[in-house]
């Protein structure tokens, strides 16, 4: 593969998660980092170090990209900056400890991982009936920073934004609606990405065999491609997302995380193998 085939895959899908992060308020790491992986392997670089390098990129990337979503929800009122604000605290320190557990868990066993953590949560909003109609929200900040801290560590350790969790829990245990909750959740993950970007910066300053151009496991050639797309379409994603009935954000989030799940534990490649063969 050429350096320009790398760089319009790259670009391309920036271009898409950027539309997704806004629409569906999840940072993007579910697509960013089974791509990254495939082409950081297809370029010779291990397993075990690629799966990292797609985790702390993918975190990079969703930092501006979070921002740029949440300035079009900011304009609609639907975050709810109390709770972005002090369970994001929360998500940030247990992201940086997450990413620093990543930095000693073999990539292998993060893959399975994130395969297993997407289809649990798919499963999960597609088996609940989402009430999309305003409710009182729980304001039990008890609860909240007992949700936010492992909310972090996962998301730390798996190298996404956290929106795939985090909005399920906003919705379905604190009763938010699922706009708010999408808007919710981008704020939050400019405090989760930060935790968790400073995490595999500090954890991956001294390893061995990785590729130039890196800061600790982020690698930089990525995140330009990747965030210069992401950037663009967050915006017009966060303003369809207005448009959009709840109840259809969340069946779209149920498609996307079951493909993912099943790509990343290799059920897609196996049926891909069988059909061919």
């Amino acid at each position: 593969m050429t350096l320009t085939s790398l760089i319009i895959i790259l670009l391309a899908t920036g271009l898409a998660i950027g539309f997704i992060s806004g629409l569906l308020g999840i940072g993007g790491g579910i697509i960013m980092t089974p791509v990254q992986y495939w082409l950081y392997t297809s370029h010779g670089i291990s397993g075990e170090v690629a799966i990292k390098l797609a985790f702390a990129t993918s975190l990079a990337v969703i930092l501006p990209t979070a921002a740029s979503g949440v300035w079009q929800h900011q304009k609609r009122g639907s975050i709810n900056w109390k709770a972005a604000a002090l369970m994001g605290i929360f998500t940030a320190v247990g992201s940086f400890t997450g990413a620093s557990l990543a930095a000693h868990i073999p990539g292998a066993v993060l893959k399975i991982c994130f395969g297993l953590l997407t289809l649990l949560v798919a499963i999960r909003m597609l088996t609940v009936k989402i009430q999309d109609v305003d409710r009182p929200i729980r304001q039990n900040y008890w609860l909240w920073f007992a949700l936010a801290f492992p909310l972090g560590v996962i998301t730390g350790i798996l190298g996404i934004g956290g929106g795939i969790l985090v909005i399920p829990v906003l919705v379905l245990v604190l009763r938010f609606r699922m706009h708010n909750a999408v808007g919710t959740s981008l704020a939050m993950m400019l405090f989760t990405s930060a935790g968790g970007i400073l995490g595999y910066i500090v954890n991956g300053l001294h390893v061995t065999g990785l590729p130039d151009h890196t800061l600790g496991y982020i690698y930089w050639p990525a995140w330009l491609a990747l965030a210069a797309g992401s950037m663009i379409l967050a915006q017009l994603g966060a303003i369809t997302a207005h448009k959009v009935k709840g109840r259809y954000l969340n069946y779209l989030l149920v498609a996307l995380l079951f493909y993912i799940s099943l790509d990343m534990l290799g059920v897609i490649g196996w049926i891909g193998r069988l059909l061919l063969g």
